[in-house]
């Protein structure tokens, strides 16, 4: 039995070629995690981005984006979005969303008309690879060139080790 294999994706290659961001196309073994495809793009885990779309209360939607590395704090994206809870978006809201993307591979770019909000932690590479829509291909720019044709918007969005700890109420 032959696994299909999803191809970049077209409208993310045309919105990059269309703002002049340069990119490069690697093709790896299928991936279902931003650090597994970190590793099979043999790029420091840091320096992969994952992009994660979430749901205001008020139905506003956005994509975040960390390295792969961090776990997302949904109260700071709460704060980042000026509400008062975010939720992550249901499996059939992303295929609603993005349906020519393979499942948990939407690229970190304003295609679907939804701002992007990113952790100040991407900020700091100077250049970032992320899914192409595929389980199969990443995609190489610079991070630079990335923000602003995206019009990346920072913000403190991962949790700190200090968000883990239990306080006894009234601590």
């Amino acid at each position: 039995m032959t696994t299909q294999v999803t191809p970049p994706l077209a409208s993310l290659l045309s919105w990059l070629r269309d703002k002049e961001v340069e990119y490069h196309v690697h093709p790896h073994s299928p991936t279902f995690t931003a650090r597994a495809t970190a590793l099979a793009e043999g790029v420091d885990p840091h320096t992969f981005s994952k992009a994660i779309a979430v749901k205001a209360d008020d139905g506003r939607r956005a994509i975040l984006v960390l390295d792969a590395t961090d776990q997302l704090n949904l109260k700071a994206a709460a704060r980042l979005l000026g509400a008062k809870h975010v939720q992550l978006l249901t499996e059939d809201e992303l295929k609603g969303l993005a349906p020519e993307c393979d499942l948990g591979t939407l690229p970190p770019v304003p295609i679907w008309g939804l701002p992007i909000y990113a952790d100040y932690g991407v900020n700091a590479d100077r250049e970032i690879s992320f899914h192409a829509g595929s389980h199969a291909y990443a995609i190489r720019v610079l991070r630079q060139a990335w923000e602003l044709e995206a019009a990346v918007v920072y913000g403190d969005l991962v949790r700190h080790d200090e968000d883990r700890i239990w306080r006894a109420p009234g601590s």
